[in-house]
Order: C-alpha cells, then sequence, then structure tokens
C-alpha cells in the first residue's frame, strides 16, 4: 500500500528558525549582551535579579523554553558562589510557575549543558534551562524526521509570560514587576 502521503510531510516549515540560521554576524556572547541590555522585552528577558536572570530561548525546540542564567560569565558551576546557585535554581522555580500558568505546563526537563561535549550551545557562559513538557507531547516527528514543531511565536509566549508573571506577583505580594522598556 504505498498511499502514503511521504512527499506532502518531508518538508516542514519553520520560519523563524531562518533569523538563526541567516545571521552572518550571531553574538556568541548574547547571553552577557541580555544581562546587560536595557530592553528586555527585545531581548527575551523575563526576570532579573542581583545575581541571575530568566530569559526565554530565541531559537527554541520546545515552546516556552526558557533559560535562567548567572550575570557573571563562567563555565564552571563550581566557582557560582552560593547567591548565585540560590537565584539560579529560584528562577527555575520561578520559570516552573510561570510555564504552568501561561501555557499549562505538565511538567519539567531542566539541566545543565556543561561543555561543547554536553551540549553547550555557549560553552564559556553556563545557563540553566528549563523546558516544558505535556503529557503526550513526544510525537512522531522528532522520531521519524528529526523535525520539532513549535506551536506559538515568541513575542506572543513573552506576552503571555509577562502576563503570568504580574498575576503571580499581584497575586502573592503588591510588589509590582517593571520590565526595562
Amino acid at each position: 500500500m504505498n498511499d502514503f502521503p511521504k512527499n506532502e510531510i518531508e518538508t516542514l516549515w519553520c520560519p523563524w528558525r531562518v533569523e538563526y540560521f541567516e545571521q552572518e554576524n550571531r553574538d556568541p556572547d548574547f547571553l552577557s549582551t541580555a544581562a546587560r541590555a536595557s530592553d528586555d522585552a527585545a531581548h527575551l528577558v523575563l526576570t532579573r535579579r542581583k545575581n541571575a536572570f530568566l530569559m526565554m530561548n530565541r531559537y527554541p525546540y520546545a515552546v516556552g523554553h526558557l533559560m535562567a542564567v548567572p550575570y557573571r560569565k563562567t563555565s564552571d558551576a563550581g566557582s557560582l558562589g552560593e547567591n548565585e546557585v540560590l537565584e539560579l535554581w529560584n528562577l527555575a522555580t520561578h520559570a516552573q510557575a510561570l510555564l504552568r500558568e501561561s501555557v499549562k505546563a505538565q511538567g519539567f526537563n531542566i539541566g545543565l549543558n556543561l561543555g561543547t561535549c554536553a551540549g553547550a550551545g555557549v560553552p564559556d557562559h553556563l545557563h540553566l534551562h528549563i523546558v516544558p513538557r505535556w503529557n503526550g507531547d513526544t510525537n512522531f516527528m522528532p522520531v521519524l524526521t528529526g523535525t520539532r514543531m513549535l506551536s506559538e511565536g515568541l513575542q506572543s509566549l513573552y506576552d503571555k509570560l509577562w502576563a503570568a508573571q504580574e498575576r503571580l506577583a499581584a497575586a502573592a505580594s503588591p510588589q509590582s514587576w517593571s520590565r526595562k522598556k
């Protein structure tokens, strides 16, 4: 039986990924750039603390992929101070709350890729990945074709995460969150 529409599914369009591949002068230090940025929305930064910040991954393979990043550039987790470790972990917890509220995440993969051989895309500036998961979110696409599909654009997701952060902050305390513009 040769009724399987192979030609129709061999190519899937993910136009947002072209931005990454077409960048001639990619900023290899984009995490430090985001750390110093005055426009959080342009750098997809959601939350800032004294020693670390939370941002969206600009080129995710999963919707809602966030990263907790120390301001201090280091590749060695052992060199992090106690306050940096605490803030990274608190940001990971905060990220989970944001993702549960905004995209109804049911689970999470959280981890560090330390070193190029371990998959670190930015080996000299460690960052903690927080990737939301849902029951049944693994489908045949990555298995058969190595293709991952994203169902939401970055700006609309940033807005949802920001709104979730404001709702959670209002529920927790009268402290207001301000976005650098």
